[in-house]
């Protein structure tokens, strides 16, 4: 069995990850999606161990203080972070892992699990990536121009990546993130037990 990794896959507002992450584990049905521990409540239909891990802020505090979680962030008044445990089991299971995630949660995870795979997804440009931010309409002009600079800051960041893959047609840049999962499977030292068992026969 090859060893499992956690494919994390980020860039700036509007560069798509949330889509791209979709389409990926429709296709892809032996993908696991990095599931995130939450101090929000469930929202209808939510199910605790699918869509988060629900948890009250206690027990979010002391997971963090604990060294639980390889990344967390307070957004709009809650906490959400990256559950260690289990992330690490699946991947010792020879699971690949997605993790969707904003450029400063994926540069945390990189000090932490440097072994993880790290995808930036680019906009085709700037002006595109305005576009798509206008198209969603839940942003107010400042907040936009807030995004808009930070994208440029978060863009200069892309080089701390593995790869870039540009999201200017959603199904060419999945395929070239599962050429990346393909290669990524191959590595030699995500085949160790392989190698050891056909020299050792």
């Amino acid at each position: 069995m090859t060893k499992g990794f956690l494919l994390v896959i980020s860039g700036p507002s509007g560069s798509g990850k949330g889509t791209v992450c979709r389409r990926l584990l429709e296709r892809n049905k032996d993908l696991i999606f990095s599931i995130s521990a939450t101090t929000r409540k469930a929202r209808r239909g939510e199910i605790d161990g699918v869509n988060y891990f629900f948890v009250d802020e206690k027990t979010f505090d002391k997971m963090a203080a604990d060294g639980e979680l390889l990344e967390y962030a307070l957004v709009h008044g809650n906490k959400y972070g990256t559950p260690k445990k289990f992330v690490l089991d699946q991947v010792n299971k020879g699971e690949i892992v997605i993790l969707e995630i904003d450029v400063q949660g994926a540069l945390q995870v990189k000090e932490l699990f440097d072994e993880a795979v790290f995808v930036f997804l680019l906009p085709p440009s700037m002006k595109e990536l305005k576009n798509r931010i206008l198209k969603r309409g839940t942003e107010s002009k400042e907040d936009i121009d807030i995004r808009l600079s930070n994208a440029i800051d978060e863009l200069k960041l892309a080089y701390k990546y593995d790869y870039v893959v540009m999201n200017d047609d959603v199904d060419v840049a999945v395929e070239n993130i599962e050429a990346i999962i393909k290669a990524e499977k191959l590595r030699v030292n995500r085949s160790q037990n392989i190698l050891d068992n056909i020299i050792n026969v």
